[in-house]
């Protein structure tokens, strides 16, 4: 068992369940998914630099990624109908928790002047997305080899249909949000 999952099961579940009153431990949130999703933007015509998008997507989650294609040509964007047009990833279980552990603990600390993410990221929904600018933080992947830089997003998404539940369950798993913003 991935050692933020042992935690949830531990600490974190019984302090959210007495936190906010659930009567049944099925009530207490918790995260379903994580979502990795990749836009190819100005690569889509280089089927190379695509492989490559791939590649490094699979060394960070540790799972094979699915390209997306276009459902319909539009022509301001220069887009045609099935052109690739984005990669995701979807994690769940070990593999998802394995994943916000590296997150949470490696990656988010070495982000060039990193205050914290944001506190008011949450959709309204219960799930909360990270955009990051570089892919170059997290440790799989070496700058030496590198040719390409490119951003992500990150959604965890729990069951939770509350907003501020979900941010105490983030808040709780030590997830680093800035200090200075303010809830909604």
């Amino acid at each position: 068992m991935e050692r933020l999952q042992e935690q949830y099961n531990k600490k974190i579940a019984p302090a959210l369940k007495e936190k906010f009153g659930f009567k049944n431990v099925m009530q207490v949130p918790k995260i379903t998914k994580v979502i990795v999703n990749v836009g190819v933007g100005k690569f889509k015509e280089d089927k190379k630099k695509i492989d490559q998008l791939v590649e490094d997507v699979k060394k960070i989650t540790g799972q094979a990624p699915v390209k997306t294609k276009a459902r319909k040509s539009i022509a301001g964007f220069k887009v045609r109908e099935n052109q690739i047009v984005g990669i995701v990833c979807t994690l769940r279980g070990y593999k998802m928790y394995s994943f916000l552990d590296k997150l949470i603990n490696v990656t988010l600390p070495r982000v060039r002047d990193f205050q914290g993410v944001s506190a008011t990221a949450f959709d309204g929904r219960g799930n909360y997305h990270l955009g990051m600018k570089e892919h170059l933080v997290f440790p799989e992947i070496s700058s030496e080899s590198l040719e390409n830089v490119f951003g992500l997003e990150v959604s965890i998404v729990t069951n939770s249909k509350k907003d501020d539940v979900t941010r105490e369950l983030l808040t709780l798993m030590k997830f680093p949000f800035r200090k200075t913003d303010k809830h909604r």
